[in-house]
């Protein structure tokens, strides 16, 4: 198994109890394909370095863990249909 990190940032209009929510579904999408989660970092608000789509702030999530070669696609394909995901990055360590 390889190891990655997952870096994703969540609108800031997201209401605690979702990004909660948001957090739990991709930790159980990497969970559920086989990976193992080292560690979950939420860094929290935090202001974006330029605006991204009129937004200048995201609460920011890093998740460190280990899985086969297919689960970063699977987990970016789930970033891009997710509307609350502003930017994310997978790469490996």
């Amino acid at each position: 198994m390889n190891k990655y990190e997952a870096l994703y940032i969540i609108t800031p209009e997201t209401e605690d109890e979702a990004i909660k929510a948001v957090v739990e579904k991709f930790n159980g999408i990497i969970t559920g394909n086989g990976g193992e989660i080292e560690k979950t970092d939420e860094w929290g608000k935090r202001r974006l370095a330029y605006s991204i789509d009129y937004k200048t702030e995201g609460y920011y999530v890093l998740v460190t863990f280990q899985g086969t070669s297919e689960l970063p696609r699977e987990l970016e394909r789930n970033f891009k249909n997710d509307e609350s995901i502003l930017r994310y990055i997978v790469i490996r360590k």
